[in-house]
């Protein structure tokens, strides 16, 4: 895993992902004490930065593979994002998902052409469903953040900050699951904006990587379900992902679900954009533990925007 991997992804998804704007408010601003600049990747195809690391995986596989088709295992955003990159290039894609995902994201994969295989998060494991449906149907697994073209397509976000925010002394605040998107903008910014230092973000009772990174070696989470932010729950953080989080990223920090409703109200108040509880983790951080950062500035990473409007309708009540 490479800087040239992520340029080269970059190339490969010029024109076919959106190149999402950093926007930010005086309101926030007086918030969090500093400014905040928020990268808007809920604006993304599909709502979410996966589009991108499905785009890099899917345009690298030759025609034989494309014919047979694809496989992932998602919560939701890597599975809109692969089942899109599938469809375009006429790959059939089967998406495992958990029966709990958010009804929105089961129906927008769905939509998008994809099958859905449903399973229990709490009984069943993801990894033994893909491998069987994998083998029986000779698809190809494209995992959803420890693979190195998948980490090279979400690293391409941070060239994008690099281009434009790199003369800034700043932390950017990275939501993070496996660590797919946190690896991949934190080689990009080692190498483009060196004065910028990345800080995963993660909800409180599965911040595995925080603690992975206290502790120098994987961590596992004790339980994978019962958090609003499920874009952003993982067993562990990835064999890829980690060496590289360790080699460039500074300490970890954990936030709740009510700093994420929150900030997902003031976000669509002050921004007027639609993030979802695990897309707007590291907004949350930068707005509520501003003793947790250092400098000036903060970039947050706003992941994702695909929320049910039970969930969103929470976050509106937060303003009043």
């Amino acid at each position: 895993m490479n800087i040239d991997m992520i340029r080269a992804a970059a190339q490969r998804i010029d024109g076919h992902a959106r190149r999402t704007p950093i926007l930010s408010s005086p309101f926030l601003d007086d918030i969090a004490g500093r400014r905040v600049f928020v990268k808007a990747e809920c604006l993304q195809h599909t709502g979410s930065f996966k589009f991108r690391g499905a785009w890099s995986a899917v345009s690298m596989l030759p025609p034989d593979q494309i014919k047979a088709g694809v496989i992932a295992f998602s919560s939701g955003n890597h599975a809109q994002g692969i089942a899109l990159a599938a469809q375009k290039h006429g790959a059939p894609a089967v998406i495992i998902m958990p029966s709990n995902a958010p009804a929105i994201k089961i129906a927008n994969t769905r939509a998008l052409g994809a099958e859905v295989v449903l399973y229990d998060r709490s009984t069943e494991d993801r990894d033994e469903i893909g491998d069987r449906l994998a083998a029986e149907r000779g698809l190809t697994l494209i995992k959803p953040f420890d693979e190195p073209l998948v980490i090279a397509g979400q690293g391409t976000c941070g060239l994008e900050i690099a281009q434009e925010l790199g003369n800034l002394s700043a932390e950017v605040a990275v939501c993070c699951g496996g660590g797919g998107l946190t690896s991949g903008v934190a080689m990009a910014l080692a190498a483009d904006a060196p004065n910028m230092r990345v800080r995963p973000v993660e909800p409180v009772g599965f911040d595995d990587a925080t603690r992975s990174l206290i502790s120098g070696k994987i961590e596992r989470n004790a339980q994978l379900d019962g958090s609003l932010c499920d874009a952003i729950v993982t067993p562990q953080p990835g064999n890829l992902t980690f060496p590289i989080m360790q080699e460039y990223c500074g300490p970890g920090l954990a936030v709740t679900d009510d700093e994420c409703l929150r900030a997902m109200g003031l976000a669509f108040a002050r921004l007027k954009i639609v993030i979802e509880p695990g897309g707007v983790a590291a907004l949350a951080a930068a707005l509520y533990h501003p003793d947790a950062f250092t400098g000036d500035a903060v970039v947050a990473i706003a992941t994702g925007g695909n929320v049910d409007p039970a969930i969103f309708a929470r976050a509106l009540e937060t303003l009043s």
